[in-house]
């Protein structure tokens, strides 16, 4: 049944009510309303409830519909006002588009939040994403009005310090998602804000270069469903924090971080990982520790990155195909390491992966090739730029054989899922 199908009704007074806005006919509503309120006065829609208001309010598909119900009066005013359930300033990135991306930034102060929050105090969702200037003390305003605030986003907030995070901590006690990406925090801030919040499940950490592995170690500990974390380009964290985190945790993105082979262990220990970005790890001078691992802790990966990891070998290679049955998404563009066994291997274990990217991968073969077209039997598609050892002949016997595989040239950067952070 479609929209258009469904008619809809005031439950207090019966009246028809019309609340699609394509298809609204306005010439003849005023002489059929007239009528209908001539018969009973009580009819009137001024007379509706605050449920039937909030019943039509919510149903309006166009905000010029709903900015419109809100200038009616006072009391509709207040009913679009209370409606509101997220709240993103002109200026923010938090959803990526050419407008925002083109704004300048905005000078927020306590004033504006207080006016704004002060309006619509049901708020679920605030994104301040982008007010570079923003002050620890705008914050102070939500320790009134953000008790119902589950959604904080502040990426770019560049002065937003230990300070404002304290005042989210008094604040906003049911928070599960925050993102902190470039703000001005150390470990301390993050702990306060870990005890006070403890329901958090999806945190943003990346950039937040005082951030180190003690800090880490308070968000594992005190938010024991933690479900997403980023922390990319946190070089301050090496992932011995991570020992012990919830199964909860299923998406990881460690995007330029020192990680030590420890750190890694540590970083699958929860076992519930289903996502993992390692990706750029060239610092890791003592190996990449996967050798070690308990295959039972990264047996739920689906998608893995590990682009520009200078230290993933065969060994790695290899201990991921066996033990990761679920593996979809693979990337090891630019893992020069990984010779013919691994590849091997990645044809003889890997069931059930779609998509494997192998771009710039200096010692990937003709042979390795071979395995991988003879294996891989769900593959759908292969991420193939620039692999100076594979010969033309190969690549086209390939195609031959495979043509339910797409090869592609293109290198991507991200793969991270659609399921992943829901920020």
């Amino acid at each position: 049944m479609s929209q258009a199908d469904v008619s809809y009704s005031c439950g207090s007074c019966g009246y028809a009510l019309n609340l699609t806005s394509s298809s609204r006919v306005t010439s003849s509503i005023g002489s059929r309303y007239n009528k209908s309120i001539n018969k009973d006065p009580s009819t009137s829609i001024f007379q509706l409830s605050d449920d039937c208001l909030y019943f039509i309010f919510q149903r309006l598909d166009s905000s010029l519909d709903r900015e419109s119900f809100g200038l009616t009066c006072h009391r509709w005013l207040h009913i679009q006002n209370s409606s509101r359930r997220s709240l993103q300033f002109q200026c923010s990135f938090t959803q990526l588009s050419v407008p925002s991306l083109s704004q300048p930034s905005m000078n927020v102060n306590s004033f504006h939040l207080y006016k704004l929050l002060n309006r619509f105090q049901q708020l679920h969702s605030l994104s301040l994403s982008g007010c570079t200037e923003l002050q620890d003390s705008c914050l102070s305003m939500l320790i009134t009005y953000g008790s119902k605030l589950q959604s904080l986003h502040l990426e770019c907030c560049f002065r937003i310090t230990d300070h404002g995070l304290s005042f989210i901590a008094n604040g906003c006690p049911f928070l599960t998602v925050v993102s902190l990406y470039r703000c001005n925090i150390t470990d301390t801030g993050l702990s306060t804000l870990t005890k006070s919040c403890s329901s958090i499940k999806d945190v943003n950490l990346s950039y937040c270069l005082h951030i180190s592995d003690h800090g880490i170690t308070a968000l594992s500990k005190n938010c024991r469903h933690l479900r997403a974390i980023r922390i990319s380009h946190c070089r301050n964290v090496n992932g011995l924090g991570f020992q012990g985190c919830s199964q909860s945790l299923i998406y990881l993105e460690a995007d330029s971080c020192k990680l030590e082979p420890e750190g890694i262990t540590a970083i699958v220990s929860g076992g519930g990982l289903e996502y993992l970005n390692i990706s750029n790890l060239r610092w890791c001078i003592r190996g990449h520790g996967f050798g070690v691992i308990d295959s039972q802790f990264i047996a739920r990966l689906k998608v893995i990155d590990f682009r520009l990891c200078r230290t993933i070998d065969d060994e790695a290679v290899v201990k991921i195909a066996r033990g990761c049955p679920l593996l979809e998404e693979w990337n090891l563009a630019l893992c020069h390491e990984i010779r013919i066994g691994g590849w091997r291997s990645i044809g003889s274990n890997c069931g059930n992966l779609k998509q494997l990217h192998v771009n710039r991968c200096q010692n990937l073969c003709d042979q390795g090739l071979v395995a991988l077209r003879d294996g891989c039997r769900r593959l759908r598609k292969l991420y193939l730029g620039r692999c100076r050892q594979i010969g033309w002949t190969t690549i086209e016997m390939f195609k031959c054989l495979r043509s339910d595989v797409q090869i592609v040239n293109e290198e991507v950067m991200c793969i991270a899922p659609d399921w992943s952070f829901q920020l």
